[in-house]
């Protein structure tokens, strides 16, 4: 029985070996695709986002590889019968022959570099197939495509080197002439001492000037200058003027059509450094330096009326003063950072493509069993894009320079300019947002209940309560409803690789995470709905308004003096970032525009009832009318009424004025279009305040005139140039042909709700209304289906901007250097 048992068991075991080994071969292959996925994750994780379609299309090299592995597949199924013999005996003798390995790898593939006709396109290399790779065109598309892939990577590097090489060579000049200006003026505060203030002679450094005074258009984006110390403004270093060659200098008449060029930057007149002429421009990123620009064009006239003067007396005087050194150095270490950070993307560049290659060609050796790895990675190794050390070795100077002139020789000090670190994410993040999510709810839920009871939000004549605590409530809700969405698409954008960072120009080391933003929605929440809680339930157990009253106000107090509170405590870089941006927003004109500072521009024009909300609060609790419950004095008293007309056009406002500016700075006609946009929403507006006071049927067909023109133009300037949708000829029906997310649907869907959310004037003329609930909670509700279409608008922005970024593979901001070259003749 025992020798039945083992034969039946061995044939069991005969059985199942067939079974057992395909389970094992079927694991082996989901083991390698999770390789082979994970380094695609890692690839495209860590690749530069704006330089993606630059980078080995990795994706393209494995689907012509699986074309490969299923074609050997089907060969190894295929029956052989006497040829396999042949062919196994054949391989057999090569294998074990001398110099059968070498004779292998020059018998398969040998790659030819041709020489390009222009040095700036590169070497052009082209594979040439032996051997039974040649019989299958699966193998020519995969070695056509590799190919093409490293003659793409060779010459996007070079290119990139090369604007480099010449940014770094320009940055050296710069460099030269502020040490030598620097120089100077510690020279000429050393000999003059104390007693230079004093004297009207100062000293000087001998300098020629052109005879004509030209500004240099600032072509480039700029990060704005922020202002962080006291500048001595008496502090100047003086340059002596004197005639230029065998020249009289002459008046020079101001033309019209020169004022604007002149009025983009701040310009000195031209001095002579290092054999050279040249001027220092400041861009007019801030109001004291528009200023200065307009003050220069008055005192022009009178420079040039006495210029002739002052050269007959030989030599005259230009101040080149600490404060414009200060913006030079400023920006020349500005344009130091940046350059160190392409840098630093190039060398990135670099190696994931090198490793891209060598794990593309290792997949390809395991797919067909053949040794084509050596031959082809000693190509891509000697390739220009591998052999090259000119970015190592700029990349080491910059860090020296910027070590010793901007780091005070401190290493570590320069380290957190050139490669600030991010700022982790902690665990205990996640955690409070949890904790305070609930307590959010649980609040929520028993102030709904109590509201409930008391019928508080039921229609009534005089509600007091709704009068004066609702609107704060209702101001906090949208605020933070429009934050916690900011949270939303910054998970958005992470997930699509938008880089909103740079776009924004946000510091890595102080940029709020998403869940930095989510933690600040629902701690803020819970304390608001929380004391807003505990004002209702003091009412319900009888104490009078005139008690409470004070509590809301107490909270809208607190939110105030936190936001402006100098201590680094509850995200301080972020709160002063917010202020700035809100400075810039008020002095529209003055300031130059970045893209923070308008897209936050438009976040404020769906925050208008927020806003009159916030004017009617301050109006309620300055004047002291909480005291005497007289909420209605605000809606009364004339210029308290006129201010919240003016509240709701003030984002209209920014804006345009915004546009003005950019129009002013850059030129383009399209910024005049986008600037007729907020004119049309300021006069649909303007047509609406008008309705809420007169009430005919004549302002009430020009709100729906005005409101559908405003609409229409608003739908077409988000869906095509906001958003950059519904082109023509698109790949895409009715979008673009890049597209960030896969499903097409969701861009459909999204046009649809935009359209739809857009409509929302309509109430005006309706008159809509939840059953026998108050028309504020019908406006709240209102308002924040507004505020939820700029959230769903905000992605659809970025992701456009990121697209025309990446269509010009602009990963880092060319900073406007100082010190211009100016001609002779000029």
């Amino acid at each position: 029985m025992s020798s039945r048992a083992s034969m039946e068991h061995s044939q069991v075991i005969e059985e199942e070996e067939g079974p057992l080994t395909s389970c094992l071969l079927a694991h082996q292959l989901k083991k390698q695709r999770e390789k082979m996925v994970k380094f695609s994750k890692q690839f495209e994780a860590q690749l530069v986002p704006e330089w993606k379609d630059a980078f080995v299309d990795y994706w393209q090299l494995k689907k012509d590889l699986k074309k490969i592995h299923l074609l050997n597949i089907n060969n190894n199924n295929t029956p052989t019968h006497h040829s396999s013999l042949s062919n196994t005996l054949f391989t057999s003798i090569k294998k074990f022959s001398l110099f059968g390995h070498q004779h292998r790898e020059h018998e398969l593939i040998h790659v030819h570099k041709k020489l390009a006709s222009s040095a700036s396109k590169g070497d052009f290399y082209e594979t040439e197939l032996f051997e039974q790779l040649a019989d299958t065109d699966a193998a020519k598309e995969f070695f056509a495509c590799l190919d093409l892939q490293l003659n793409k990577v060779n010459q996007f590097y070079q290119k990139k080197e090369k604007e480099f090489m010449e940014r770094g060579e320009s940055l050296r000049k710069q460099m030269d002439i502020l040490i030598e200006l620097k120089t100077a003026f510690k020279q000429q505060r050393a000999k003059g001492g104390a007693s230079a203030q004093d004297s009207k002679e100062e000293a000087s450094i001998p300098c020629t000037f052109s005879s004509e005074e030209d500004s240099v258009k600032d072509k480039t984006e700029l990060e704005q200058l922020q202002e962080t110390d006291e500048l001595e403004k008496n502090d100047e270093v003086a340059y002596t003027e004197v005639p230029s060659s065998g020249e009289l200098v002459k008046p020079v008449r101001m033309k019209s059509e020169d004022i604007g060029k002149q009025l983009r930057s701040v310009s000195s007149r031209s001095f002579n450094c290092q054999g050279k002429n040249l001027k220092i421009n400041i861009p007019l990123t801030t109001p004291s330096r528009t200023f200065s620009a307009i003050s220069y064009l008055v005192w022009e006239d009178l420079v040039n009326q006495s210029s002739k003067k002052c050269t007959s007396e030989g030599m005259s005087k230009l101040h080149v003063n600490k404060t414009k050194l200060h913006h030079a150095d400023k920006m020349i270490r500005g344009a130091f950072v940046e350059l160190y950070k392409g840098l630093g993307y190039l060398k990135t560049y670099r190696n994931l493509n090198m490793l891209a290659f060598i794990k593309i060609l290792k997949k390809f050796d395991k797919a067909t069993g053949k040794q084509v790895l050596p031959i082809y990675l000693k190509v891509v190794e000697s390739s220009y894009f591998n052999s090259s050390d000119k970015v190592m070795n700029l990349a080491d100077e910059v860090e020296e320079l910027f070590i010793k002139h901007f780091a005070e020789e401190d290493r570590r000090k320069a380290m957190k300019y050139l490669k600030p670190h991010h700022r982790k994410e902690s665990h205990s993040v996640t955690f409070f947002i949890g904790l305070f999510t609930g307590c959010f709810i649980a609040l929520f839920a028993g102030y709904v209940i109590m509201a409930h009871i008391t019928g508080l939000y039921r229609r009534q004549p005089n509600s007091i309560y709704m009068e004066t605590a609702y609107p704060i409530l209702s101001m906090f809700s949208l605020l933070f409803l429009h934050f916690f969405l900011y949270g939303c698409n910054i998970f958005a954008w992470r997930k699509a690789r938008i880089n909103y960072s740079f776009i924004f120009e946000l510091s890595p080391t102080i940029e709020l995470k998403y869940r930095d933003v989510f933690l600040i929605c629902t701690t803020s929440m819970s304390v608001v709905v929380g004391v807003m809680f505990l004002h209702l339930f003091l009412l319900t157990k009888g104490y009078s308004y005139t008690q409470v009253q004070a509590i809301p106000g107490l909270l809208l107090l607190m939110f105030l003096l936190l936001l402006v509170c100098p201590f680094n405590i509850i995200y301080k870089s972020s709160r002063c970032r917010l202020l700035r941006v809100i400075r810039n927003i008020i002095l529209s004109p003055l300031y130059k525009v970045v893209m923070l500072d308008f897209f936050m521009a438009d976040q404020l024009c769906s925050q208008v009832p927020m806003l009159r909300n916030l004017e009617y609060v301050a109006c309620y609790y300055i004047t002291g009318s909480y005291k005497t419950q007289d909420y209605g004095y605000c809606m009364r008293a004339t210029h308290y009424r006129d201010l919240a007309y003016a509240v709701s056009f003030l984002p209209y406002y920014w804006r345009a004025m915004q546009c003005a500016r950019r129009w002013f700075d850059e030129g383009e006609t399209s910024h005049l279009l986008n600037l007729g946009k907020y004119v049309s929403a300021m006069l649909a507006a303007g047509a609406k305040v008008a309705y809420e006071k007169e009430k005919g049927d004549g302002w009430l067909c020009l709100v729906v005139i005005m409101s559908t023109f405003a609409t229409v133009y608003q739908l077409y300037w988000d869906f095509v140039k906001d958003w950059g949708l519904l082109q023509m000829n698109s790949k895409n029906p009715l979008l673009r042909n890049e597209l960030m997310l896969r499903r097409k649907i969701i861009y459909y869907f999204s046009m649809g709700l935009n359209l739809v959310l857009r409509l929302a004037w309509l109430q005006t003329v309706l008159h809509s209304s939840f059953g026998h609930v108050d028309y504020r909670v019908t406006g709240l509700f209102l308002a924040a289906l507004e505020v939820i279409r700029r959230g769903l608008w905000n992605f659809y922005r970025l992701e456009n901007e990121h697209l025309n970024n990446a269509g010009k593979f602009r990963a880092v901001k060319t900073v406007p250097l100082p010190f211009h070259e100016v001609d002779e003749e000029d």
